[in-house]
C-alpha cells in the first residue's frame, strides 16, 4: 500500500479527506507498484500507447553533470527494459518542464526532450526522435522550430496526427529574457505558442504561429476529439498581465484564434509555473486549471459538450490550500478524473477527485503525502488495461533518513470504483 493507513488517515481526517484505500468514491483499491527508474530521478510522464500498453518516460541523473532521457513500456504487470533516448551533459532538467512521449497506430513512438543550444540558462530547443519498432530503438532527433536562436523552446505537448506527429511548444524567439528586468523591455518582448507537423521519414513542416503572447513557462496540454478536432489549452499573457487559461483550436486542418476560456483575471507579474490540463472523448472535453485570482489560490475544472468550442461555467475542486499541478483523464462514462496538488498542514498531498458535469466533485481523496516540502513535482495519470496509473516524484534520503536534496519516482496503480 502506499502509505501507513491509520497514521496517514488520521493526518487526512483533521483536514477533511479520505484515505483513498477506505473511501470507494474514487478507488476501490490503490497500491505502489515497482518503477523501471533508477537511483536519482525525476520528471515523470505517462501515456497509453493505441495497443494498451503504458509508457513512461523520466530523466535520470546519470553523473554529477550527465543525464538521460529513458522510457520503459508496462505490459500487464510487467515494464520492459528502459531504453535510454538521449543522453549527455547538454540535456535540459527542469522539474516544470520534462520528456514526453506519444504512440502512433502503426506503432511508431515519438519522444521529445529539451537540450541546451547556448550558454544562457534559458537557451534550449526542443527535440524529438521517433522510434519505428515501438521504442526500442530512435531515430536521429530533429529539432521542429527553424528560428535556430539561442533562446528558450519548451513545454511541449505531442499528440499524434495521421501518420505524423503533431508538436506544440512556447517558444521564446521573440523572447529576449535580458529584457525582462530591464526598463526598456516592452510588450513584443514575449513568448509564443507554435505548432508543426513531424512526417514518418521525421521531416518538419512549417511551424506555425498559434500565439504571439503567451504566459513564458506553464505547461502546454492538448488533445483530439472523437472528429478529430484538436483542442489546445494553455496560460495565456494580456498586455495588463492578466494570465489565464485559453484554448486555440484546429478544425477541418485550420487553427482557430486564441479563445479565453477560464475569465479568472488573475494579475501576476511572473510566471506561475503551472499550466492546465485537459482531455477529449468524442464530443466531449474537460479542462482544469490553478489559478490565484484575488490572492486566493483554487483547482478549477469546466465541461464542454461541443469539442471545446464553448465551456460550461467552472467547478472549484480544491479544499482550500491548491498548489496546483494539475492533471486530467476524461471517462468513457462522462466523468472526469482530475489530479492536483496541496500544501496542507500535513504536508504536500496529491489528491484526485472525480467530477461530473452534474454534480462536481466528491470528496477529494489522497494518493500520497510529502512532508519534504516541494517535492511530489508534477504528478502525470493515465489509465492502461482499465487501471489508472499514477506518477510523482518523492525525495530520496541519506543514511540518517533526511533528504538529501535527490528524488526518485514513485507509481501507482489504481482501480476505479464503479460508479451508479
Amino acid at each position: 500500500m502506499i502509505f501507513p493507513v491509520r497514521v496517514f488517515a488520521a493526518a487526512l481526517s483533521c483536514l477533511g479527506l479520505s484515505n483513498s484505500l477506505a473511501h470507494a468514491q474514487v478507488f476501490t483499491a490503490i497500491d505502489k507498484i515497482d518503477v523501471p527508474a533508477k537511483g536519482q530521478s525525476e520528471e515523470p510522464s505517462l501515456v497509453t500507447l493505441p495497443d494498451g500498453r503504458l509508457l513512461m518516460s523520466w530523466t535520470e541523473l546519470t553523473g554529477p553533470t550527465n543525464a538521460a532521457v529513458r522510457i520503459a513500456l508496462r505490459d500487464g504487470d510487467r515494464w520492459s527494459t528502459p531504453v535510454t533516448v538521449a543522453e549527455g551533459e547538454d540535456i535540459f532538467v527542469n522539474y516544470a518542464d520534462f520528456p514526453s512521449a506519444v504512440g502512433l497506430p502503426d506503432g511508431t513512438v515519438a519522444v521529445q526532450w529539451l537540450q541546451m543550444n547556448g550558454t544562457s540558462s534559458y537557451a534550449y530547443d526542443v527535440n524529438v526522435a521517433l522510434s519505428a519498432d515501438a521504442g526500442s530503438t530512435f531515430s536521429k532527433a530533429v529539432v521542429p522550430h527553424r528560428d535556430g536562436l539561442a533562446r528558450q523552446h519548451g513545454f511541449v505537448t505531442l499528440l499524434p496526427d495521421g501518420n505524423g506527429v503533431l508538436a506544440m511548444w512556447l517558444d521564446g524567439r521573440n523572447y529576449d529574457t535580458t529584457k525582462v528586468f530591464a526598463a526598456g523591455d516592452d510588450s513584443d518582448n514575449a513568448m509564443q505558442l507554435r505548432a508543426t507537423t513531424l512526417s514518418p521519414d521525421a521531416s518538419v513542416s512549417e511551424d506555425l504561429l498559434l500565439d504571439d503572447r503567451t504566459c513564458t513557462c506553464c505547461q502546454t496540454s492538448a488533445a483530439i476529439a472523437g472528429d478529430g478536432t484538436v483542442i489546445l489549452a494553455y496560460r495565456d499573457r494580456t498586455e495588463a498581465e492578466i494570465r489565464d487559461i485559453s484554448v486555440v483550436r484546429r478544425v477541418d486542418g485550420r487553427w482557430s484564434d486564441p479563445t479565453p476560456v477560464s475569465g479568472d483575471g488573475w494579475e501576476i507579474d511572473a510566471c506561475p509555473v503551472n499550466g492546465p490540463a485537459i482531455d477529449a472523448n468524442g464530443d466531449r472535453a474537460a479542462l482544469a486549471w490553478f489559478t490565484a485570482a484575488d490572492g486566493m489560490p483554487a483547482v478549477k475544472l469546466a465541461f464542454s459538450n461541443d469539442r471545446g468550442a464553448n465551456f460550461d461555467a467552472a467547478q472549484r475542486l480544491d479544499i482550500g490550500a491548491a498548489a496546483g499541478r494539475v492533471d486530467l483523464l476524461l471517462l468513457d462514462d462522462g466523468s472526469a478524473l482530475v489530479s492536483w496538488v496541496e500544501m496542507t498542514a500535513v504536508g504536500e498531498v496529491l489528491l484526485v477527485c472525480r467530477a461530473t458535469p452534474q454534480d462536481g466533485c466528491g470528496q477529494p481523496e489522497a494518493v500520497t503525502i510529502s512532508t519534504a516540502g516541494r517535492s511530489i513535482g508534477f504528478p502525470r495519470m493515465a489509465m492502461a488495461g482499465g487501471q489508472v496509473y499514477v506518477a510523482w516524484t518523492e525525495p530520496t534520503r541519506n543514511a540518517a533518513g533526511k533528504p538529501d536534496g535527490g528524488t526518485s519516482i514513485q507509481v501507482a496503480q489504481g482501480t476505479l470504483a464503479v460508479t451508479q
